[in-house]
């Protein structure tokens, strides 16, 4: 199996019931065409959702049209975030500094918008050339009295995950002055990015068992909302590569522990909804949520029945972002009795890997930091009827005749919750059923 994978890359690859560890965390391999994204990226997917903070990228205009409009991500209030704001770096910067450029652009803002909170991005540019962007940020705090932070974030010094760190510490930076709030009966949540509304839909459960949300990080999330968060008296980590670095600060800083929860798919969300009563709540709390879980379950469950009579062993495959949520997807797969021959990460730790490593089937292929060639190679070998991953993945399943499910941050679909476990299912069942792929398969001569 491993003949045509490159040398540096097989201890990233293991068949379940091999036994052996898989090696993950490292650099990706030069020229292997990763399908990791930069620090800066990371960082930028993380802060972005804040809706009422200004997003200034010191770079060239390329870095701010990367990300812009990155996520997607609701609001109930401000649209300000929607966009990117850039420095435009040019030749002329690169060689004199950008230093009073970037100065100029915060009192731009300033004058036109006035936001209680500003995000300074630094890009590659700016840490080649020096940029002395926490001195630009000092002086703007003293100007003008709101918050100014510089999320020292060039591409090249690692992968998303780092960029992940960083906006954990820029977070830090803003809560660390309410670290004295006295704590009261609410949770936070972190690593939820509302999109398409999922944090509206995991407040709704909170509220339906009598649990308070105080803040989220950082859907839907407000400069004013954030700061609150140190009151709270449980960090619950939907995200777990997002926002573990974040949850650790906190557990540290401000006594808050942390849990890790995924509220995707029916028996992962009734699991999160049961814990975070249990831990945070009253005997009427852990009342309200078995009672809650069990109605809802039972809902869910009835809506799930006839795609799982359409869907029963089909064979899906999974490369997204983090492992906590690969461990979900096989869990959803296996609710609708579909097989996972094929999961993947980009950014799995490896007690989530063994955890995969358990709940895979024998012969599952897991792979970390997988690239395009291994995806297909793997792909055509397992025989995947569905790809579930991000917007880089799309192309390849539609160039093999599979079908594909967008669980990125682009999407504009719940797939959250109850109510996601439902979409889940129907497009799972919709995508992998159309007739479109017996005459794509013809039409490929197989």
């Amino acid at each position: 199996m491993y003949a045509y994978v490159l040398e540096e890359r097989k201890d990233s690859i293991r068949v379940v019931s091999d036994g052996a560890p898989i090696r993950c965390g490292a650099d990706s391999v030069s020229g292997a065409v990763s399908q990791r994204a930069c620090v800066y990226s990371g960082a930028r997917v993380v802060l972005n959702p804040i809706t009422d903070a200004f997003h200034i990228v010191h770079g060239p205009i390329g870095c701010a049209a990367y990300t812009w409009d990155i996520r997607g991500s609701l609001s109930s209030g401000s649209e300000l975030y929607r966009n990117s704001f850039s420095t435009d770096l040019q030749e002329k910067d690169v060689v004199f500094g950008g230093a009073e450029k970037l100065a100029a652009a915060v009192d731009e803002v300033m004058r036109e918008y006035a936001p209680a909170l500003i995000f300074i991005y630094c890009t590659c540019i700016v840490g080649v050339i020096g940029d002395d962007v926490e001195a630009v940020c000092r002086n703007a705090e003293r100007k003008y009295g709101n918050r100014v932070v510089a999320v020292k974030s060039p591409g090249f010094s690692g992968n998303k995950a780092v960029g992940y760190r960083l906006a954990g510490e820029a977070l830090m930076q803003l809560l660390t002055p309410y670290g004295h709030l006295p704590k009261g009966d609410g949770v936070n949540i972190l690593g939820d990015y509302n999109l398409a509304g999922e944090m509206w839909i995991i407040k709704q459960y909170m509220r339906e068992i009598g649990l308070p949300v105080v803040s989220t990080f950082t859907g839907d999330s407000s400069y004013a909302s954030l700061i609150r968060a140190p009151s709270a008296r449980l960090n619950i980590v939907q995200c777990a590569g997002s926002m573990v670095h974040l949850a650790q600060r906190m557990e540290k800083e401000f006594g808050i522990p942390w849990i890790k929860a995924s509220f995707f798919g029916v028996e992962d969300t009734g699991a999160a909804v049961r814990r975070a009563a249990d831990l945070a709540g009253t005997a009427e709390t852990r009342r309200r949520a078995a009672e809650f879980t069990r109605r809802e379950s039972e809902r869910t469950e009835r809506l799930l029945e006839p795609c799982r009579a359409r869907l029963a062993g089909k064979k899906a495959a999974v490369f997204v972002g983090g492992g906590f949520k690969a461990v979900s997807l096989v869990r959803q797969f296996r609710e609708l009795g579909m097989e996972t021959v094929l999961v993947g990460t980009q950014n799995g730790r490896p007690e989530e890997y063994e955890v995969l490593g358990r709940l895979a089937a024998p012969g599952t292929v897991i792979l970390d930091d997988a690239n395009p060639a291994e995806l297909e190679r793997f792909l055509r070998e397992k025989g995947a009827d569905i790809l579930v991953g991000g917007v880089k993945e799309r192309p390849l399943a539609y160039k093999l005749g599979i079908a594909f499910c967008d669980h990125n941050h682009e999407r504009k679909h719940a797939l959250a919750g109850y109510e996601g476990a439902k979409n889940f299912a129907e497009e799972v069942n919709l995508s992998v059923n159309s007739p479109v792929w017996r005459h794509v398969r013809a039409g490929q001569g197989h």
